[in-house]
Parts: C-alpha cells; structure tokens; sequence
C-alpha cells in the first residue's frame, strides 16, 4: 500500500471529496485556474468529465472551503507523484518545475515524515 503525505489545508477539502489520486489529478489540471463548480452540473464540461457529476454536487456543497483559485500545491503534488511511483525528470515535466525544485520538494517531505 502507498504511503502518501498528508495534504496541505488548502488541498484538503478536495481530497476529502475526491480521493488522493483524483486530487492529483485534478490539480495537474485544474491548479492555478479559477474555477466554477456549479452546484447541478449539466453533463458537459471539463470538470465533470474529469470527475463526474456526483463528485461535483459533492464539491459544490464544501464551496465554502474552496478557495477562489484552484491551488498549484506543486510540493505536495511531488510528494504524491513519487509515492505513486514517477520518477523524478517525470514529475518535473508534470508540475512545471526543474528537476532540483522537485528534489527539494521531496527532501522536505522525507525530513517532516521522519519528524518525531
């Protein structure tokens, strides 16, 4: 079984809707955007058909805790990728960062997992 990092708050209310691996997904995709979720989604649009209409309604209701900006949370989207197995020149790509910014980021993570 992975082992994944625990979300930043920011992150959070999308991981408790969503599941880490979509989370992931739909911060590659979705991450540094503004973002509509509309509370009756009506079978089209990019959100949906990433994550379905039920997975929406259920975002819709925490919108309270969703910030306006969709966030890029690359730090921890690193974390994520490398436990999920990518290497690190792939994640790079992935987040739009250099290889050495994504090596930081999971040194940083291993030092806060091994934290007592």
């Amino acid at each position: 079984m992975r082992s994944f990092p625990k979300p930043p708050a920011q992150v959070e209310p999308y991981v408790a809707v969503l599941g880490i691996d979509l989370t992931v997904e739909f911060l590659l995709k979705f991450g540094g955007a503004e973002l509509y979720v509309p509370e009756n989604p009506k079978g089209s649009g990019r959100l949906e058909a990433l994550i379905g209409a039920e997975k929406v309604q259920a975002l819709a209701a925490r919108d309270y805790l969703l910030p306006r900006r969709v966030p890029l949370a690359n730090p921890w989207l690193s974390a994520c990728l490398h436990a999920m197995g990518y290497p690190v020149a792939e994640i790079a790509r992935k987040v739009r960062a250099s290889e050495s910014t994504v090596r930081t980021h999971l040194q940083r993570y291993s030092a806060r997992s091994n934290a007592p």
